[in-house]
């Protein structure tokens, strides 16, 4: 279950726009947290509700769209994790029972899936952010990007902006058609396993503290995200599946010398600017020479 996506290991450059297709059965990505994953979304949409979820007012009816385009997928691929049928979604093994009237669309989908949904909506300044259910954010806060615009949104990503990512993903939004799904990934490193982080991302200082066994308490962070044009609407449906892998898991896999070597080169390479929007500058070199350390364990004599 663990390092599902990998895109450090070389495969994927960070700070690009990346962007591959992705075949449509592949399009929602459930695994073995599903149901605690679900679990942690009903408690923060039932106890922070206006911080995680969010929607205009005109937007009821591509929510709609979403919702129907989630239950067809999951009677279509998905039926050993959810039983589908028109007013209620069960979530197997051990999972909650999601009563589609009891919520608006999009957060009755929300509810279904381990993905956050975000729906844009092309203004007059290009695509804002419409509606959306983001249960785990990775350093960015709903309440504050609500309706804004892409540029806004990515004001501090580095060469979003000020650089070819910004007017590349402009152009994609414009093209992309309804028979398309394309995907991208991207990760970060942080310091606790929670899956909910609103808030900009800062270490604690506990590599310092506990050297060499710091690394043990670190994660790899990677989003999962796609993008789609929902064919009625015409508003674009963007979903963000985390993956939140303990770093220490992979001395003992059998890719883990191979991934660890692909985060630390991923690390060095770089710039400052991009460091410190991971809020990884004073931490990179002893990561980096940690990672260095990190190989599978050899098997014990018999």
């Amino acid at each position: 279950m663990a390092f599902r996506h990998t895109p450090y290991d070389g495969s994927k450059r960070p700070f690009t726009v990346g962007l591959e297709p992705v075949d449509f059965s592949r399009w929602l990505d459930p695994d073995g947290l599903l149901v605690e994953h679900l679990k942690r979304k009903a408690e923060l949409l039932e106890t922070a509700h206006e911080r995680v979820f969010r929607a205009e007012a005109d937007t009821e009816e591509a929510q709609a769209e979403v919702l129907d385009l989630i239950l067809e997928d999951l009677a279509a691929h998905h039926r050993s994790t959810h039983s589908v049928s028109s007013d209620v979604v069960d979530v197997l093994d051990g999972g909650s029972r999601v009563r589609l009237a009891d919520y608006a669309p999009l957060e009755a989908a929300s509810r279904l899936v381990q993905e956050d949904l975000v729906l844009m909506r092309k203004g007059e300044n290009g695509y804002r952010l419409a509606a959306a259910s983001l249960c785990f954010p990775s350093s960015w806060s709903l309440v504050e990007k609500f309706g804004q615009s892409m540029h806004a949104i990515h004001e501090n990503v580095p060469g979003f902006n000020d650089g070819r990512m910004g007017p590349v993903v402009a152009r994609i939004f414009d093209n992309l058609t309804s028979d398309q799904l394309v995907g991208r990934y991207n990760w970060s490193i942080y310091d606790d396993p929670d899956l909910h982080h609103p808030q900009a991302k800062q270490l604690a200082p506990q590599i310092e503290e506990k050297g060499a066994s710091a690394i043990a308490h670190l994660f790899v962070r990677v989003e999962r995200q796609t993008l789609r044009r929902l064919p009625k609407s015409g508003d674009i449906l963007f979903t963000i599946k985390i993956h939140h892998d303990p770093i220490s898991l992979l001395q003992a896999h059998e890719r883990g010398a191979e991934l660890a070597a692909g985060l630390a080169a991923q690390l060095r390479d770089l710039d400052d600017r991009q460091i410190a929007y991971k809020g990884l500058t004073q931490y990179r070199a002893a990561i980096a020479e940690e990672l260095d350390n990190l190989a599978p364990s050899a098997p014990e004599a018999v």
